[in-house]
């Protein structure tokens, strides 16, 4: 659970609606069946995806197995298929250093059922609940005021 500063630096200077928690189990699914995103969405062909090569290293680990509704499905090159684990680990992009991020979601993706990360909501639903809840409280109670006020004076 996140403190009130943790909270408003994730909400309010990050924009953040999620944090994730957790670790990794080394399913190595994250590495399987990925979708690309850039500046003009997801990859849509192999032509635009070589392009992508020269821009970020990234992109060069990567290798083309299928294409679907939504885009190109990618594979890592550098997951061992034997035991699920990245053999440049240590020397892993950024991008794989981060995974799982918000963006996830935002493709309409998802994490796989057994893996270790979570994303949780930086601010609790109960806790947007509640809020709501007291500013309709304050408007009626305000609105009761003004209108007793206005109205029903002596």
């Amino acid at each position: 659970m996140l403190n009130k500063f943790q909270k408003f630096f994730y909400s309010k200077i990050l924009r953040r609606k999620y944090y994730r928690t957790g670790h990794c189990l080394g399913c190595g699914k994250c590495c399987k069946k990925i979708y690309v995103k850039h500046s003009k969405g997801i990859i849509q062909d192999e032509k635009e995806f070589e392009n992508l090569k020269y821009q970020h290293r990234f992109y060069t680990y990567l290798k083309v197995i299928d294409k679907d509704e939504t885009g190109l499905v990618f594979e890592c090159t550098n997951l061992d298929s034997e035991t699920n684990r990245c053999k440049i680990h240590k020397t892993r992009p950024g991008i794989c250093r981060r995974y799982p991020q918000e963006e996830l979601f935002s493709m309409g993706g998802s994490l796989s059922d057994n893996c270790g990360y979570k994303m949780e909501p930086v601010i609790p639903f109960s806790e947007v609940f509640l809020t709501i809840q007291k500013k309709e409280t304050k408007n009626k109670s305000t609105k009761k005021s003004w209108i007793k006020e206005t109205f029903f004076k002596k």
